[in-house]
């Protein structure tokens, strides 16, 4: 078996990568060859962690995978990482175990590519301002997405913690990202200015109002996964002309938001403009006007997972990354 680690894959799989791969599962989707089993999920409240058990199948390409991640937000005082995460790959035709790998980096990038397609077909083509809310983890491979697909020339960031958020940026800009960024502590002034926004919080309560965010905005929603948990509000909601989900399924059970608006009878699931798939396979239209404001919700699926570990297996193979076990 194949074991590659964290710092292998940040080494040679990057998000073109992972969106092109992404790309290629979402039309594997709209043929119906993909299997994916809703996740089962285990929740430890005592420390405010879940552990996330994902399988799914790619039955074009042959091959399944398990992915585990955990998520336990009050790890970062302890020294240790909030998600931590491994996905083991296999053989779907002899049912060989291919590769185990470190999975944490896998599900940041495949969330940031997920967004990145949605903000490719629903945000404007000259939108110049990306505001991101929740500079943790999941925040910087969002702010990837979106940048692989759009021209931005500012970057807004928000945080509880200004300090965070400045070192966020700088995080940026040492990457090689040569865009301006200013931390905002007053959410709605930076929404005000927003044309793209990611929401990467863990917030059980709407993190801005709806009422400010100006025509022609587009949102992508990747922080909350359970239904409790709420980043935008129902006014965002009811305002959006379009909301695009990553996965139906997963969205009628863990889209906080969605099933708030839902239940309150502000919106419908009916109302829902269709899935991520549907736009990339030409299905639904993307933004049709400049004033319209979209939504983009994303909860993960497994075979978003499954597509990117194929990709770095794949990878591996050409140029001899990981380490070969027998186990």
């Amino acid at each position: 078996m194949l074991i590659i680690n964290e710092k292998e894959i940040q080494q040679s799989y990057g998000m073109k990568d992972a969106i092109r791969d992404v790309k290629t599962t979402l039309h594997a989707y709209g043929a119906d060859k993909i299997d994916s089993p809703h996740r089962t999920v285990l929740r430890f409240p005592q420390h405010e962690g879940s552990a996330l058990y994902m399988p799914s199948a790619d039955l074009s390409d042959e091959v399944s995978a398990v992915k585990v991640v955990t998520i336990f937000p009050k790890n970062p005082s302890k020294g240790k990482a909030t998600t931590q995460g491994v996905l083991l790959l296999s053989d779907a035709e002899n049912g060989e175990h291919l590769a185990m790998m470190n999975a944490s980096y896998l599900t940041r990038l495949r969330t940031g590519a997920l967004s990145g397609i949605a903000t490719k077909y629903l945000a404007r083509k000259d939108a110049q301002v990306l505001t991101i809310i929740g500079t943790g983890g999941m925040g910087f491979e969002q702010a990837l997405g979106v940048l692989a697909v759009r021209n931005v020339e500012r970057i807004l960031l928000v945080n509880r913690t200004p300090s965070k958020a400045e070192k966020f940026g700088e995080k940026l800009q040492a990457s090689g990202i040569d865009i301006p960024f200013e931390v905002y502590e007053d959410v709605a002034a930076a929404i005000r200015q927003s044309d793209i926004i990611c929401g990467a919080t863990r917030s059980n309560e709407p993190v801005f109002n709806g009422d400010d965010l100006k025509p022609g905005t587009h949102i992508n929603g990747i922080g909350s996964y359970l239904p409790h948990m709420r980043e935008v509000d129902s006014t965002t909601i009811t305002r959006a002309s379009k909301i695009i989900v990553d996965d139906l399924g997963g969205a009628k059970d863990e889209a906080g938001e969605l099933i708030h608006a839902a239940n309150e009878g502000s919106w419908s699931f009916d109302d829902l403009h269709g899935e991520l798939f549907e736009l990339e396979n030409k299905l639904k239209p993307g933004r049709e006007s400049e004033a319209e404001i979209t939504f983009f919700k994303s909860v993960g699926a497994a075979y978003f997972d499954l597509s990117v570990a194929k990709g770095v297996y794949d990878l591996s193979k050409d140029r001899n990354i990981g380490t070969e076990f027998e186990i």
